[in-house]
């Protein structure tokens, strides 16, 4: 029976949109494209390598499946290299960040902010938001709020608030960043098999040499730990963990 009314194309792929962000997270980075369900991907870090060791696996899982994935530097990681100035190393981290980037298929946006000296005020909650709209997210990714780093802390604020004045219409998941040195108190709601995309995640990572990522040895000592932890937990060979923010709308459902 026919109501009268027709669904515009845009209406059609909002709604086929909506329909998978109510899938769980594994299942949403293992959704291929077909007509209408195509996803913006964007993840927000603090620095060049964070996206990478945080959730590299799933960003590549998403660009494998043909969806659109942005990653966004908070900093360029200008005080990331011992012996270079502010501007050497912004210069090296910048092209170590869209190395990795051309590697998961990502497209990399360089907010500007200085690393070490993170801002968090009216003036950039507004940036970031201005920015997120211009990118439309479907799905987005951030640090997890309770972290050592500063920079993680703020990159995690600036995108929670974003992320609220735009409503919550999409799903917003928290990555982990070396469990128990930096993130802190993370239980995880969601896991992402990355052992299909493990090696592929290494060489976006091995991509920043200058933070001592040369060898999976180095790798190992706490992001392939994880890697292998989580993995355990879901009885597979390596898996990320995520924390999902649960809106208002998705605790009454």
């Amino acid at each position: 029976m026919s109501t009268g009314k027709q669904i515009s194309r845009r209406g059609f792929v909002q709604s086929s949109i909506l329909g998978l962000s109510l899938l769980p997270l594994a299942s949403l980075a293992e959704t291929p494209v077909t007509a209408g369900n195509s996803l913006n991907v964007v993840c927000i870090g603090a620095h060049p390598d964070d996206p990478e060791t945080g959730c590299g696996g799933t960003l590549a899982k998403f660009s494998r499946a043909g969806h659109q994935v942005t990653i966004i530097y908070l900093t360029t990681g200008d005080a990331g290299i011992k012996g270079k100035n502010l501007k050497e190393a912004a210069s090296i981290r910048k092209s170590e960040g869209e190395a990795a980037c051309k590697i998961l298929n990502a497209k990399p946006i360089f907010v500007g902010q200085i690393d070490g000296n993170s801002v968090v005020d009216n003036s950039w909650f507004d940036k970031i938001q201005q920015l997120l709209e211009l990118e439309k997210p479907d799905i987005l990714f951030t640090h997890w709020p309770i972290d050592s780093h500063k920079d993680h802390l703020a990159t995690s604020i600036l995108t929670q608030r974003a992320y609220l004045q735009m409503g919550a219409k999409f799903p917003l998941y928290f990555f982990e960043v070396c469990t128990g040195r930096q993130s802190q108190n993370f239980l995880p709601t969601d896991y992402v098999d990355i052992s299909e995309v493990r090696e592929q995640k290494l060489k976006a990572v091995f991509c920043h040499a200058s933070q001592g990522f040369m060898s999976k040895e180095f790798y190992q000592l706490d992001h392939g730990l994880m890697e292998d932890f989580r993995g355990l937990t879901i009885r597979v060979k390596a898996a990320e963990a995520f924390v999902k923010l649960t809106t208002r709308i998705e605790a009454i459902i």
